[in-house]
């Protein structure tokens, strides 16, 4: 058994039922290049090994979890990491690969980003993470949780709410509800703008969420007199698109 750790926001899963369900959401047709994150004692890891023909890494920061996991799966021989995925300098992301995971909740939307870091090599990812930030993701314009990520990964990827899952089957419960969500790569092959400043506008944007985007961008927008309409709403009424046209915009302006 392993101690769940408080500071690394370890609940384990306990039910059997909902880590097969999770397992099944992902699509090992696509690749069978496997990454787990944070397998704690395999739970999920248990019904991974069953798949045929997959290549399973599984990434953990915890050692006394590597040693369990090590211990309890020597005969699958499986590639056992001792790391912190979300680390800078370090990229364990390997080319057409899938990701599993029951993620940390304090790190979640860290390791969204580091997912959009690598989304030419990453196909799909089925995680579970705290309810609120499923939500969030899956929002779409207009609504008051559309935020960051919610522009960043449907720019790049498809996401289904999969299911809500209750505190009861973690150990020890969360005091919140937790959801499941798979995010699978869209046929959008280019965004169609300078996706570094595009990156940049939307964050800009929302980091000031309250104010239209003429006074949120205004450094970005050098002093210039900009007459678009779109500069005179706020962030979370403008779809992907809209943000694609604004970086357009915004990249003219800056050339002028």
């Amino acid at each position: 058994m392993v101690r769940p750790k408080k500071h690394l926001g370890q609940h384990f899963l306990k039910d059997n039922n909902i880590a097969q369900k999770i397992v099944n959401s992902i699509d090992t047709n696509l690749s069978k290049n496997v990454i787990e994150i944070g397998p704690g004692m395999g739970i999920l890891t248990d019904f991974l090994v069953k798949i045929p023909d997959i290549k399973l890494s599984l990434i953990e920061i915890d050692s006394e979890s590597v040693d369990y996991l090590k211990n309890r799966f020597k005969e699958h021989k499986l590639a056992i990491i001792q790391d912190d995925f979300i680390k800078p300098k370090v990229n364990h992301i390997t080319e057409n690969c899938l990701i599993i995971g029951n993620f940390p909740y304090n790190i979640s939307s860290q390791i969204f980003f580091k997912i959009l870091e690598n989304k030419e090599n990453v196909i799909q990812v089925v995680g579970m993470i705290q309810k609120e930030v499923a939500e969030r993701l899956k929002s779409p314009p207009g609504n008051k949780t559309y935020g960051i990520l919610s522009v960043l990964l449907q720019a790049y990827y498809d996401i289904d709410y999969l299911f809500t899952v209750n505190e009861t089957v973690f150990v020890p419960p969360p005091k919140v509800k937790s959801a499941v969500i798979r995010i699978s790569r869209n046929n959008r092959l280019s965004i169609n703008c300078n996706e570094q400043l595009f990156f940049q506008v939307v964050k800009m944007a929302f980091n000031q969420r309250r104010k239209t985007l003429r006074n949120s961008l205004k450094k970005m927008l050098e002093g210039k007199d900009v007459s678009n309409e779109i500069f005179s709403k706020r962030p979370e009424q403008l779809s992907v698109d809209d943000f694609i046209f604004l970086t357009q915009s915004l990249d003219i302006i800056k050339a002028e």
